[in-house]
């Protein structure tokens, strides 16, 4: 059946509770929820251990477990996959989905109540940094030494895992995603209305941008279109994925031997000024720094805009509500893009989105942490990743030349199968889940584009150190640099106001988490 194969101390203040993760990064999810959801049921507490399901006599009680984790779909999901799961891996399943725009609020509140359940997924990467300090706290269980006698959990990468230790210990499980699949999504039938070829560098991107918003691709014979649709996040809408063409470091780089943030290095200002070129030349929209991802959606699906950057496998929803609207468009999309050198570069995940916690405050004692991970160790067997990433076969998906084709039924897999899809640990080459099987030129080709990508990718350097002053203050800190970006591609603020803001942070804690990043590194 295989296919491709510090939040300071967290005994938490009612003032973290009220907003330290509310300024949380931004979140690489496909959608945000749009409403509340409550939990299914109350917490049900686990059981004992459980072995792998092949072992597992039928007659076993199942293992309660209880989950919680985001929702990124408007609706919470109806049982067909928690059943299927259920019978697969002799469990008796709760699963508590939470809106994904309120989650850390909900979050810490479970948190700081000793609420949290057996299993507690966390947002992103960015909700991860800030648990540290309760993983420091002795809130969480340490499962790096029982994965070894697990045969699926054993599989799961080193150096994911590594990225996700906390002072050399391992107490999560990761939500695996491709290391580098942002790139460049377009609308190929303007460009070939205007004899544009595919953008090979960012100087093509820029001339593209303008071009859609200048020349009429739409031959209406109305201004009415622009180049590049964009959204309020630096991360994962265009920025930063502009930002790596033209080498800015991932995060941290390296400078005389020592790792400096990404923006105290002369390509990061660089990048600035090829979002304020466009801005400026009216080539985007001109409040992409208020503009919410469904927004920036909105304009490229309605025919407005006609570049999109950011994750390529969005094209799929991109072209399919596009042709709603504008039924002769075609798609394509493209990476690679070269710097003003020539060279390539674009940036890299450190391989996960999301995590895992195990509460001590839910699981009493070791035994009953076994038969949590005995349930992980299930989903990572091909049968019941594939039901709980694709779906039910014959329902939500097809095998086509040992690939899953999804069904046509894209609301139908939506419903059902999204808010688990976005719990899956590992990736394809670990879990053994079939890999996509595409029809979409446009997305047959980002697939290809993610594999070359990661032969160019920049990793971030610190993914693995730990900083306590970051910890405590880098949310607050990182929003005087994320100001200052908008601000300088809307020419409220040059070069010499940027950097007194760099200055600022320095003063505020910047200088100290730079100190502690280095001493890590060089621990």
């Amino acid at each position: 059946m295989k296919g491709k194969g510090k939040v300071p101390t967290i005994a938490l203040s009612m003032a973290l509770v009220a907003g330290a993760l509310a300024g949380c990064g931004s979140n690489n999810n496909d959608k945000e929820a749009t409403s509340p959801s409550a939990s299914q049921s109350p917490s049900a507490s686990g059981s004992a251990s459980q072995a792998p399901a092949s072992e597992t006599p039928k007659e076993t009680k199942p293992t309660e477990i209880t989950i919680m984790l985001p929702l990124n779909t408007s609706e919470t999901p109806p049982d067909t996959i928690k059943n299927e799961v259920e019978k697969l891996t002799n469990t008796k399943l709760t699963y508590q989905f939470f809106p994904a725009d309120t989650y850390e609020e909900k979050l810490n509140a479970s948190l700081a109540t000793g609420s949290l359940p057996e299993v507690t997924y966390l947002k992103n990467q960015a909700t991860f940094i800030q648990m540290k300090g309760a993983i420091r706290d002795g809130q969480f269980w340490e499962i790096g030494p029982y994965l070894k006698d697990f045969p699926s959990l054993s599989k799961l990468k080193e150096q994911i895992l590594n990225n996700t230790k906390v002072d050399g210990k391992l107490y999560s499980l990761y939500i695996g995603r491709p290391l580098a699949r942002q790139g460049l999504i377009y609308r190929k039938d303007w460009a070939d209305k205007l004899g544009l070829s595919a953008p090979q560098t960012v100087a093509d991107v820029v001339a593209m941008a303008k071009a859609f918003t200048e020349n009429d691709p739409d031959g209406d014979g109305q201004a009415n279109t622009i180049g590049l649709a964009d959204r309020n996040d630096l991360v994962y809408g265009a920025f930063k994925t502009l930002a790596s063409w033209l080498g800015t470091p991932n995060n941290w780089g390296e400078q005389d031997g020592q790792l400096l943030p990404e923006f105290m290095f002369p390509q990061y200002i660089a990048s600035m000024d090829v979002m304020k070129e466009i801005r400026d030349a009216k080539a985007m929209n001109q409040d992409f720094a208020a503009t919410s991802k469904t927004d920036q959606v909105k304009l490229f699906t309605s025919g407005q805009a006609g570049l999109y950057i950011g994750s390529m496998a969005d094209v799929d929803s991109l072209n399919k509500d596009l042709v709603k609207n504008v039924p002769t468009a075609v798609v394509e999309t493209q990476a690679l893009i070269k710097g003003p050198n020539g060279e390539l570069s674009t940036w890299a995940i450190p391989g996960y989105n999301n995590v895992i916690l195990f509460p001590k405050s839910a699981i009493k004692d070791e035994a009953e942490l076994k038969g949590v991970l005995a349930f992980f160790d299930q989903m990572m067997t091909p049968e019941v990743a594939n039901v709980m990433y694709w779906g039910i076969e014959g329902t939500h998906y097809t095998v086509v030349d040992g690939k899953a084709k999804a069904s046509d039924n894209k609301e139908l897999t939506e419903r059902e199968v999204k808010g688990f899809k976005d719990s899956v640990i590992g990736e394809s080459d670990t879990n053994g889940m079939y890999e996509g099987y595409y029809t979409l030129e446009a997305r047959i080709h980002a697939e290809q584009f993610t594999l070359e990508n990661e032969k160019i990718a920049i990793n971030d350097p610190a993914a693995a150190l730990d900083s306590a002053t970051y910890n405590e203050k880098g949310t607050e800190l990182a929003s005087i640099i994320t100001d200052a970006t908008y601000k300088y591609i809307y020419g409220k603020l040059d070069k010499a106001g940027f950097e007194k803001e760099i200055d600022t942070w320095k003063s505020r804690g910047g200088d100290k988490i730079i100190e502690e990043i280095n001493a890590a590194n060089h621990q």
